[in-house]
């Protein structure tokens, strides 16, 4: 975790210049690698899965290869977020805050957050805390941490950070590929019959976000036609992405996910790609094999 925020003398008049490190915390939608881990040092606070009615805490302690098993047998599937005194209890023990949530179109997390802030100032109105809605989920919020530790190492304030990060989250695009649509069907994002009928003649749906709602752009026939269209949604857009990091998130998908990453080496040119293995929440939402990009 990163230590409070600390002061350091900047001049003759010994006046003092504030570094900002606050800490970053998260709820377990966002997906994070060894490295990234070590990187960050975010406190992840879990939500909870829920198969057939069995519940699952979605932390480190999930074994992802057995919920995988189980998320594929299961006739009903879904979750619950942290609950607004999960993260006053983050608020107590760390004091000043950045806050990522999933969606606010995907969960009630942010609405949590925001509850459990509001509760917090009223007793501690000297806290500085800022729930950030992601729009996104699973490497797209770790890319929302990223750009919040590099405003933090540039000593920017707590009021530029969050407007920065804020103006970087309306920027972001995500988009999508299931191979499964079963999850989809199990959550009522698709009705049964409709997916059914995709699923038996192999279409594959390219979802994406649009102001954190989650919406059918394209459909293809077949994976590699759908994962080689989206590829080319992200490059008609004709953008500069040499300032941007791409994230790709799978869901024990390696195979797909590192050659879409020397695909996006080939033809694009972002600033840096990272891969990233979806934890629990995040596979309950893009199923066994799916990946996201995020960037």
């Amino acid at each position: 975790m990163f230590v409070q925020m600390v002061k350091i003398p900047y001049n003759r008049y010994n006046k003092t210049l504030e570094v900002i490190r606050i800490d970053i915390i998260a709820d377990s939608a966002l997906d994070l690698n060894e490295s990234l881990k070590e990187r960050l040092g975010i406190d992840i606070i879990p939500f909870k899965l829920l198969l057939d009615g069995v519940e699952y805490v979605d932390d480190p302690k999930l074994d992802l290869a057995m919920f995988r098993k189980n998320m594929k047998a299961s006739q009903k599937a879904g979750s619950a977020c942290p609950s607004p005194n999960d993260f006053i209890a983050r608020f107590k023990a760390l004091g000043d805050v950045f806050a990522i949530t999933i969606s606010s179109k995907l969960s009630g997390t942010y609405n949590s957050a925001i509850l459990a802030k509001s509760m917090y100032l009223e007793e501690h109105p000297d806290s500085r805390i800022h729930i950030f809605d992601s729009k996104t989920a699973g490497g797209g919020e770790a890319l929302i941490a990223l750009k919040i530790k590099e405003l933090m190492d540039k000593n920017h304030s707590f009021e530029e950070i969050v407007e920065k990060v804020e103006h970087y989250i309306s920027g972001m695009k995500t988009y999508f590929i299931s191979e499964s649509l079963d999850n989809l069907i199990k959550n009522g994002r698709i009705p049964r019959l409709k997916g059914s009928i995709a699923s038996f003649m192999n279409i594959k749906p390219i979802m994406g976000a649009i102001d954190g709602e989650i919406l059918l752009f394209e459909k293809a026939r077949g994976s590699n036609k759908a994962f080689a269209r989206m590829v080319e949604m992200v490059l008609e857009k004709g953008e500069d992405l040499s300032e941007r990091i791409l994230s790709i998130s799978h869901a024990n998908n390696p195979g797909r996910a590192e050659s879409l990453k020397e695909t996006f080496e080939e033809k694009a040119n972002f600033k840096e790609i990272i891969l990233v293995p979806t934890a629990g929440l995040t596979t309950l939402y893009v199923d066994i094999e799916g990946v996201i990009i995020s960037y």
